[in-house]
């Protein structure tokens, strides 16, 4: 006779509707001995400014700007920018009808965080990351209603102290990028279509709050459930949740997202939830350095509507973008230690995402960790 299953023993298979792609969990092997690569420890000691950091204030950069005496944030656009402003040239046209390729135009922006090198989001004050949110929310604005955009990416790779060098960001000064796109990109797209799709669905439920014109919303409901079950929430506050989704592929992966009322966007918010927004981003962080006792290494990335809605008189007007519910995801490579991380395998490359962990440990790992910065006790 089979044994009865076991989601915390036996192996299993779960659903990301999101995506719609699978992933694959395999929880008896969290016992397995580890003899693969490990990172150096994270340094702990970088200075309040450096003087070689092209990001600190007053410094020149690669390309011979200078920066600002700022005090707080400072834009720029990138110097190195991995998309270049229009107008652009034509595509040639395809050699062949699998070898298509279009153009794409944009700009890079970089969001310095605050002018001390050696702080980052867990470190900084909530008062900081406000004026940061503020700061996202403009250029999400401002780049979104540019002609040609469609949409509006924003997104840290954990630069604090080696942070980047894990992450493939080229400098740890405390910073975010801004990449404002001429196409929809691959993930935003599947996001949305699988949340149109779910609003039209028969497996939509009235559970949580209604999204675009008062349809069931995916993620409103999932929060929702969630927030019932408990076993997998991190940390929660007033207006905003941050969880360990059911589908999570990195260990200590982390959804942020409202729970009291759909919100499509940025330019959405109500003060009150900028401010709770900046709490439970600093709560998660800090969590995520307590977890290791180091600066935890991760990617952060906000999915919103593609770009802000219209605003007539001072009213935001609805359309269909208004699907998407505002999430941030946060994806750190750390499994086991600070020096331990987690490596693509080769039936996660020819086949689909395989973790250990499962969500619900790395969820009461998480939730276990101290709120106070472990710099701080």
């Amino acid at each position: 006779m089979a044994d009865q299953f076991d989601p915390t023993t036996h192996s299993h298979r779960r659903c990301n509707p999101l995506t719609n792609t699978h992933i694959l969990v395999s929880p008896h092997r969290t016992k397995r001995p580890w003899l693969g690569q490990t990172e150096p420890p994270a340094p702990s000691n970088l200075p309040p400014y450096d003087k070689n950091c092209y990001l600190c204030p007053g410094n020149a950069r690669a390309n011979g700007s200078v920066n600002e005496d700022y005090k707080a944030t400072m834009v720029f656009e990138n110097d190195y920018a991995a998309v270049l402003p229009p107008p652009g040239p034509t595509a040639p046209a395809a050699p062949h009808p699998l070898l298509t390729s279009e153009p794409v135009q944009g700009s890079c922006d970089v969001v310095c965080f605050h002018p001390r090198h050696d702080l980052s989001l867990p470190t900084l004050s909530v008062d900081d990351i406000v004026t940061i949110i503020k700061e996202w929310t403009r250029i999400y604005h401002n780049r979104g209603t540019q002609d040609g955009i469609e949409y509006v990416q924003i997104f840290e790779a954990g630069p604090s102290l080696n942070k980047g060098a894990m992450m493939g960001c080229s400098n740890p000064h405390p910073h975010s990028q801004v990449w404002s796109t001429s196409i929809l990109p691959t993930l935003p797209a599947k996001e949305l279509r699988n949340m149109r799709d779910y609003a039209k669905s028969s497996a939509a439920t009235t559970n949580g709050p209604k999204g675009y014109q008062n349809e069931p919303c995916l993620l409103c409901e999932y929060v929702t459930y969630e927030r019932t079950a408990r076993e997998r929430i991190v940390v929660e506050n007033e207006h905003f949740v941050a969880l360990v989704p059911w589908w999570a592929y990195w260990p200590f992966e982390v959804l942020v997202l409202p729970y009291k009322r759909h919100i499509p966007s940025l330019t959405h918010f109500t003060p009150e939830e900028t401010r709770a927004f900046a709490e439970i981003i600093s709560q998660v962080t800090i969590r995520y350095d307590n977890l290791f006792s180091c600066s935890f290494a991760y990617a952060m990335g906000i999915h919103q509507r593609p770009g802000p809605p219209k605003d007539v008189d001072g009213a935001l007007v609805e359309d269909p973008d208004d699907v998407a519910h505002f999430h941030v995801h946060f994806e750190p490579p750390l499994l086991r230690s600070a020096t331990v991380r987690k490596f693509l395998a080769g039936y996660e490359v020819m086949a689909e995402p395989q973790r250990d962990l499962t969500a619900e440990q790395a969820a009461q790992r998480l939730r276990a960790c101290s709120c106070v910065h472990y710099s701080r006790n």
